[in-house]
């Protein structure tokens, strides 16, 4: 096995544990060392990233795949939601319901932050084997629920997936990276429109396993092509509390925390909308969420491109800003046709809060040293912006009985993030108008 003593599994595999996040960075560190024989914590290689080739595009379905299966699943739970709440769960009220989902992401950030001292230690293998025999193990136990805590129990029990793309990729990085998180937005849309379409002829034990069957498929292909290049030289810290004296770092952490309550509410909400709004039919009202993460796809990877120019802040600010006014926007849609394009857009411009901040934390960083530990950190905090939001929005619904409270919330939290966003860089860059941040 080639060999590479680079820290770029220090820094950058943490980030792969805490969200979609495989990007960042360690490639402008030299690569130096002589060859030496493999082992399990340590070692240094004497050839560079091969950025590219047959083995390092492997590396990129594995990860495309796992994501496919881990945040792809969070994506969908849009659908479940509009299920439980005509169905299964329908004595629930859609607060209760949206906890399952809340804490199903909650957990993938927040365990993800603590895996990287795992990964260190050599176990690379074995976290992402555990972690794909957890989901489907979670599917398959969902598909027979029949209470709310079972349900709870069986679909929060989805581990982060690593990746391993920065040992493979140097200067095109963010296009590899925007690829596999990628995933996560198709399989936002393939496990919808599976549930939706067999649920209602096979009933909804037998199309819940369909989905454990297909990620079963999916992830045997990861577990087959994925390999690590190096393992880290030195186990990275789980905190490091210089960060917070940092305003551009403090503001960042804060701004994706708002983004994070506000951001999901229509990713969860959207088929529940159009159907219970009477916009569409309960066929057409199961597809707006697929629709929304089609569109997502896109914007994981356009923005990616042009942030390797411009700097990841210069392209996160805006569409943040596009997405809180969008979700403003939200509250007057009442037309088929309308709420059909507010999907494409909103999950066009949302798609940059998974693809682009390890990147933005990579700038804001003052070594790269660091910068694995401080996502870990950022991540673990913004996961409770996760968490509550949409419960929050559920219970505002309850309360109110219409939509007006969830959309006003989600369109202000996600303005309010892009206002903070826009003092991070301001705190690090200044006011200069092109410079790159």
């Amino acid at each position: 096995m080639s060999l590479e003593k680079d820290e770029k599994p220090v820094i950058l595999d943490e980030e792969s544990f805490s969200t979609p996040l495989n990007v960042t960075s360690d490639e402008d560190q030299e690569e130096k060392g002589d060859s030496v024989p493999p082992t399990p914590v340590s070692s240094v290689p004497a050839d560079p990233s091969p950025d590219g080739g047959s083995k390092a595009w492997l590396q990129v379905l594995g990860s495309f795949f796992l994501f496919f299966n881990s945040w792809g699943l969070v994506n969908s739970f849009g659908v479940f939601q509009t299920y439980y709440e005509t169905g299964l769960l329908s004595h629930e009220s859609p607060s209760d319901i949206s906890w399952i989902g809340s804490i199903q992401a909650f957990l993938l950030l927040i365990v993800g932050a603590a895996s990287g001292p795992t990964y260190d230690a050599g176990y690379f293998y074995a976290l992402v084997w555990t972690g794909s025999f957890l989901i489907v193990f979670g599917i398959m136990m969902t598909s027979l629920c029949t209470q709310y805590w079972q349900v709870m129990l069986s679909q929060v029990i989805f581990v982060p997936s690593v990746a391993i793309l920065p040992q493979y990729f140097t200067s095109r990085k963010a296009l590899a990276t925007g690829i596999s998180t990628s995933g996560s937005s198709l399989g936002g849309i393939i496990y919808p429109i599976v549930f939706s379409q067999l649920e209602p002829r096979i009933g909804f034990p037998w199309a819940t396993r369909v989905l454990g069957f297909i990620a079963l498929a999916l992830l045997v292909i990861s577990l087959s092509c994925m390999r690590i290049r190096v393992m880290p030289k030195q186990k990275r810290a789980l905190l490091e509390l210089a960060a917070f004296k940092e305003p551009p770092y403090i503001l960042f952490t804060f701004a994706m925390f708002l983004g994070f309550v506000g951001l999901y509410t229509p990713i969860y909400y959207i088929s529940s909308y159009a159907i219970q709004e009477h916009i569409t039919d309960t066929n057409l009202g199961f597809y707006m969420l697929p629709i929304l993460n089609a569109a997502s796809v896109f914007g994981r990877i356009i923005p990616n491109f042009f942030a390797d120019k411009i700097g990841p802040l210069n392209i996160l600010i805006p569409c943040s800003l596009a997405a809180g006014i969008l979700a403003f926007c939200w509250i007057r849609i009442k037309e088929k046709a309308r709420l059909i394009v507010f999907a494409t857009l909103y999950g066009f411009f949302s798609g940059t809060y998974v693809s682009l901040p390890p990147t933005a934390l990579v700038q804001l960083s003052p070594t790269l040293r660091v910068v694995g530990t401080r996502m870990g950190m950022c991540f673990a905090l913004s996961s409770l912006g996760l968490l509550i939001g949409t419960p929050v929005s559920g219970a505002i619904l309850h309360s109110t009985g219409n939509y007006v409270g969830p959309q006003a919330l989600a369109g202000a939290a996600t303005l309010i993030a892009s206002f903070v966003l826009l003092l991070a860089r301001i705190t690090k860059v200044g006011v200069r108008l092109m410079a790159k941040a």
